[in-house]
């Protein structure tokens, strides 16, 4: 679904729009300037250092005003995913918490206001978790429109503004994480005893972070 939303695969119905016009009347640069895409991996056979991988995000501005800005919002994008230390690494050699983050940071370089995220914490380390997820809420608070395809309940519950948990193909619930993730309907869709169990310490989780004021973080939760 994330694949068809974003354009890379054709939808088998119904009409998928962006900005109010259908995906197929925009060229790949105009889709490239209006939503930036996080895949699950992201393989490279050649040696590019990660500045040049951040970089790539900036392809659909070249020639264009905002090419100026280049520089700085690179470099802002490796300060923020915490791979600035790695600019000058080749990619290939990152491990694979590292190579996400790079990737991550490829994306907000692109600065578009819709973001897919694709598993973007399925390889960093507990602390860049929070980080990925902490960068997708303040994009969201900002204005922008954040899709994040999860496995990680814990996270979703914690971050998330709205959740549509899909198992089978089908959509089996969506609205805001205390209305979907319920004990019977967790159990059901995971064929498995699942027991939810609040936040020990509410202040410190994620939904104590001021609401978006712009379109929220929405988590695709599927089984």
């Amino acid at each position: 679904m994330l694949a068809a939303v974003s354009g890379d695969l054709p939808a088998a119905a119904g009409t998928i729009e962006i900005d109010g016009t259908p995906q197929a009347h925009w060229s790949p640069v105009e889709l490239a300037m209006r939503r930036a895409v996080l895949p699950q991996r992201s393989t490279l056979s050649f040696p590019f250092t990660v500045e040049e991988v951040v970089r790539m995000g900036r392809a659909p501005w070249t020639g264009r005003p905002e090419e100026e800005r280049d520089d700085a919002i690179v470099a802002e994008a490796l300060r923020r995913c915490d791979v600035a230390r790695f600019a000058t690494r080749p990619y290939p050699s990152l491990s694979g918490g590292e190579q996400a983050r790079a990737a991550l940071a490829r994306v907000l370089a692109q600065q578009t206001t819709v973001l897919l995220l694709d598993e973007p914490t399925a390889a960093p380390d507990l602390h860049h978790q929070e980080l990925v997820k902490g960068i997708a809420r303040e994009r969201a608070r900002a204005g922008d429109a954040v899709v994040v395809v999860l496995h990680d309940l814990t996270l979703a519950g914690a971050y998330a503004d709205i959740v549509t948990l899909l198992a089978d193909g089908q959509v089996r619930a969506s609205g805001p994480p205390a209305a979907v993730f319920t004990a019977p309907l967790l159990s059901k869709v995971y064929r498995h005893d699942v027991e939810v169990v609040p936040h020990p310490h509410p202040a410190a989780a994620g939904r104590s972070l001021p609401p978006a004021t712009g379109t929220a973080p929405v988590t695709l939760e599927e089984q």
